[in-house]
């Protein structure tokens, strides 16, 4: 892994080192629906498609934002819904909201845009005042919703990695991502063994992060998704601005380094593992 002083130098030639990568991008977790891109979305897909990103995956965050998620894939070419709900947002849902999971699933399976997966759910043990056994039933009541549809999860794991991973394990579903991780090696080697990717962003870029580029560094190959969370997570360059997908190839470039591998080679392997955790993106193109 490479010294601190030689990620700064990294970090500051990247503007003009963005990777020119053969193989296209995923995004695997963009909030693009979100009302930060209301005034320029067009403009932010249009220049992650320049730099070669050429799929963004567009997560939900609940039942009243299905319709925008769906509306937002439709108007932008190579973008891909995910439909569930949110652990930030389980407080203000109730039962009806699981069922309108399931149907929305459910009608949208044939359609021109299929979710490719249910997301973003999961835990969230850093709320302040959240009802966690309330997350906990969403959690596990969209597991049994994602297994019976056949679709992998996007997982959010924030402070809750071990109750995730023993959600998965008592409802198992056939595959996901943890998305954002920054657990051990132990439990990433956990979730690998049931089936899912990992998430890596812009927290590569922040130099205090050395727990996380360490994993990055030397995860198995097979193991790394890209992803921005945009507009949130923004990498260090940004100084707390909004993050987009066009970072991506940045986040490449900075994997690269900490591997020590050819961007063009990862470039490649996180498209493939993308496309091997989230099966419906090959039915997409």
């Amino acid at each position: 892994m490479p010294e601190p002083a030689a990620l700064e130098a990294v970090l500051r030639d990247l503007p003009a080192r963005r990777a020119q990568a053969e193989a296209v991008l995923i995004d695997t977790h963009c909030h693009l629906a979100a009302s930060a891109f209301a005034e320029d979305r067009a403009a932010v897909v249009a220049a992650a498609r320049t730099v070669g990103v050429a799929t963004l995956v567009v997560p939900a965050l609940g039942t009243a934002d299905f319709a925008a998620v769906r509306d937002c894939c439709q108007q932008h070419p190579g973008c891909v819904p995910a439909y569930g709900i949110h652990p930030f947002f389980v407080g203000d849902a109730g039962e009806q909201d699981l069922v309108e999971l399931r149907r929305w699933l459910e009608q949208e399976a044939d359609g021109t845009q299929a979710p490719v997966a249910v997301g973003e759910i999961g835990l969230d043990f850093l709320i302040g005042e959240a009802d966690f056994a309330r997350q906990q039933h969403f959690f596990l009541e969209q597991l049994r919703i994602a297994r019976d549809a056949g679709l992998p999860v996007l997982l959010h794991t924030r402070r809750a990695i071990d109750q995730v991973l023993a959600g998965l394990r008592r409802i198992g579903v056939i595959g996901g991502i943890a998305h954002a991780f920054s657990g051990s090696r132990q439990q990433a080697d956990e979730f690998l063994r049931r089936g899912c990717k990992l998430g890596f962003g812009g927290t590569l870029s922040q130099t205090r992060a050395s727990r996380i580029r360490q994993l990055a560094a030397t995860l198995p190959e097979d193991a790394i998704v890209l992803e921005s969370d945009a507009p949130d997570m923004p990498p260090a360059w940004l100084a707390g601005g909004r993050n987009t997908p066009a970072e991506l190839p940045r986040f490449l470039a900075i994997l690269a380094e900490l591997r020590q591998a050819p961007a063009d080679d990862l470039a490649r392997k996180t498209t493939a593992n993308a496309r091997q955790v989230l099966g419906r993106l090959r039915l997409a193109d």
